[in-house]
């Protein structure tokens, strides 16, 4: 999965030795409609692991694996958004996309990620802490693994999005977060009794 932000989620850092580097906004708290329902990413303590993003994070260009134009120097949460110090790297491919970042063209973020835990919240519902109103899938616990720069973001009119699920006209692809997913609705329904209200 991947979430994409675009509003001011790019700056640059300064000082002598930094022309390279560039402060992220990776991720938010921001409500997304996907095709199944609203998802939430949790931001509070203890629910993003960062420990991939800090030990081996790398930076992306439109989530191409065989696109590596940068790394992640650190990643932190800062008001329930997540953060990265992100350096360029100096190869031909990277130059390009760094020039283009630099020069404010190039203004889209966004990570892929692996969702471990979900809080399903039912209609008109409070989540366990409070926080949320349902309908929503809270992901409780999740891992960042890659930032990337971004062309064409899924929705640029709000900030957040995430990259688009359809592979042709009218398909979508089941990833295999999305069977997770229905694997954890299904064991709640069954603590649940069943019953899906």
């Amino acid at each position: 999965m991947t979430r994409e932000l675009t509003v001011n989620s790019i700056r640059a850092m300064e000082g002598e030795g930094n022309e390279r580097k560039f402060i992220i906004s990776f991720s938010s708290e921001e409500p997304y409609e996907r095709w199944w329902g609203t998802e939430i990413l949790d931001h509070s303590e203890g629910a993003v692991d960062l420990s991939r993003l800090n030990d081996i994070g790398v930076v992306l260009y439109n989530h191409n694996r065989d696109k590596v134009i940068g790394k992640v120097s650190r990643a932190w949460i800062e008001e329930m958004r997540g953060m990265a110090e992100i350096e360029f790297d100096t190869d031909d491919e990277s130059e390009l996309i760094y020039q283009k970042v630099a020069s404010g063209t190039l203004k889209g973020v966004s990570v892929g990620y692996q969702i471990d835990s979900w809080e399903e919240v039912m209609p008109n519902k409070q989540s366990a802490d409070g926080r949320f109103t349902g309908p929503a899938d809270i992901a409780r616990k999740w891992t960042p693994y890659e930032v990337s720069i971004v062309s064409v973001p899924a929705d640029p009119t709000v900030g957040v999005g995430r990259e688009l699920e359809e592979t042709g006209q009218g398909t979508q692809t089941r990833t295999l977060d999305w069977y997770e997913r229905q694997l954890q609705i299904n064991k709640n329904i069954i603590n649940q009794g069943g019953n899906e209200s």
